[in-house]
């Protein structure tokens, strides 16, 4: 065990062990008016777009009678408020798209049947009360969006938590929060009974035993706990919960149930027996109906405001080497089904003996193509080809596979029947559901992923499919191709 110390940080003294990261103890406090103004000033661009756009549009109507209305922010406040949004640490984007949404939506119709009761129907114009509810739907997440990515590293964002279990389990769960420092839960140590953990585990120390849980709690003033020893026994587990329980305000318990839907399981009390409700909404008949219906009214709307610039990168993909604009390829569909997918062509002629000579010339490189199926720097991309692969603009063929009911605007990456091995048991899943154009894969880091992790975010999908993943999804694919990330 790491040799204990006494650090003294500003103002928080901490006996018997030093922490790696200490945070503000205001932190949740500024985060929570940090997030309130930028939702407040999201619906106020919102609202002012709104009533200046249709000014430009020929409207007539009195900018001052709007101004009028500024007491509503207080409503907005109020809804984010008691949703849970305020600091809203640890709450998944897709669970907060949702409650946003849910939230500006519920008070726009407030605000709405309230003003035109109140002061007349005359007075006030339908189209800016619309216009105003759908820019702040998309302003006030995008404002969340950035204040998550300008402040998620900041000392003074999240809260310290403490992980109980050094082992494989607690790892991932560190790993997993250290890569979304925007959750704001932000963990600083381990504790764990077996004295061959190593003393340090991803980074983080391991401080003690878990008796050491309510002297932490109590002299760091760590609120968050969260008990990663899905191996320990029942009692033991029961023990550590309610023992530790009364000294954290947040405790989480990572069941031994990996595979499971995660993000919309639900609890339930079965007679005094906690249960979890698990529904894989995508594998319902419902839910696949809503899906399809949104795919083709997106992917008709997106095809036909694309058409000019689907013709300009046919040009240009002529232009630049000898061959067709277009390209197919045979991927597995739903059911296992093969089904041609539709592509900018972005190779060369006679690609695969130009990967086979550069193989051969560099072998490597051969490792990483056999683990990967693919290379940073691939032979066989033409100039416009790599460009259309970095924005991802070579897929927009694929609208047409959407409309055709051979895949899906959001969904797992299409993969080809060589890959179908590498998927084991979990093809199964992947099978049950249309491929997308995007999804968890292309928005968690595209190419910097490895296969293991590009099947697993495949599954997750899958499992934990709604609207709002569908969303979430999409919003992330439209920064990550402005950005370039991991494209290659």
């Amino acid at each position: 065990m790491p040799k204990h110390t006494e650090a003294v940080r500003g103002d928080r003294s901490v006996r018997g062990f030093e922490l790696p990261v200490l945070l503000t103890p205001a932190g949740p406090g500024l985060a929570s008016l940090v997030l309130l103004t930028s939702d407040l000033l999201a619906v106020a661009c919102a609202w002012s777009l709104a009533v200046h756009g249709r000014l430009l549009a020929g409207g007539v109507l009195s900018p001052e009678l709007y101004w009028r209305l500024w007491p509503g922010l207080v409503l907005f406040a109020v809804a984010y408020a008691s949703t849970g949004l305020y600091p809203g640490f640890g709450v998944n984007p897709a669970e907060e798209l949702r409650r946003t949404t849910v939230s500006t939506t519920l008070v726009h119709l407030t605000l709405g049947a309230a003003t035109f009761i109140l002061r007349g129907a005359e007075a006030y114009s339908r189209a800016v009360f619309l216009a105003a509810w759908l820019l702040a739907v998309a302003f006030v997440p995008l404002g969340r969006a950035l204040v998550r990515e300008l402040f998620g590293r900041a000392r003074w964002w999240g809260c310290p938590v403490l992980v109980l279990g050094a082992g494989r389990t607690g790892e991932m769960v560190v790993r997993a929060l250290q890569r979304r420092p925007g959750l704001g839960l932000k963990p600083v140590a381990f504790l764990d009974d077996d004295p061959a953990k190593p003393a340090r585990v991803a980074g983080l120390p391991v401080v003690g035993g878990v008796d050491m849980a309510p002297r932490m709690a109590r002299e760091a003033g760590i609120g968050y706990a969260i008990v990663a020893m899905p191996g320990v026994d029942r009692d033991r587990l029961l023990e550590i919960v309610d023992r530790y329980g009364r000294a954290f305000p947040h405790l989480l318990v990572i069941p031994d149930l990996f595979g499971l839907s995660s993000l919309w399981a639900a609890a339930r009390d079965v007679d005094g027996v906690l249960a979890l409700e698990v529904r894989q909404r995508l594998l319902l008949r419902g839910p696949r109906t809503v899906k399809r219906a949104l795919d083709f009214a997106a992917a008709l709307l997106v095809g036909l405001v694309a058409a000019p610039l689907v013709a300009l990168i046919a040009l240009a993909v002529k232009l630049d080497s000898p061959g067709p604009a277009l390209f197919t390829q045979t991927r597995i569909g739903r059911g296992g089904r093969p089904f041609r997918a539709w592509k900018f062509r972005t190779m060369v002629r006679d690609a695969e003996h130009v990967l086979e000579r550069y193989l051969r010339d560099h072998p490597e490189l051969r490792r990483e193509w056999e683990r990967d199926q693919k290379l940073r720097h691939d032979p066989r991309i033409t100039r416009v080809g790599r460009f259309l692969r970095r924005t991802s603009l070579d897929e927009l063929p694929q609208l047409w596979n959407v409309l055709r009911g051979e895949m899906s605007l959001v969904g797992p990456r299409p993969i080809v029947q060589e890959e179908v091995p590498k998927y084991g048991p979990r093809f199964t899943l992947y099978a049950q559901v249309l491929p997308g154009i995007t999804g968890l894969w292309q928005v968690s880091g595209r190419n910097d992923t490895s296969y293991e992790e590009r099947v697993a975010l495949d599954a997750y999908y899958v499992r934990n499919w709604s609207v709002w993943l569908d969303l979430y999804i999409l919003a992330r694919t439209v920064w990550v191709v402005l950005t370039g990330r991991g494209a290659y």
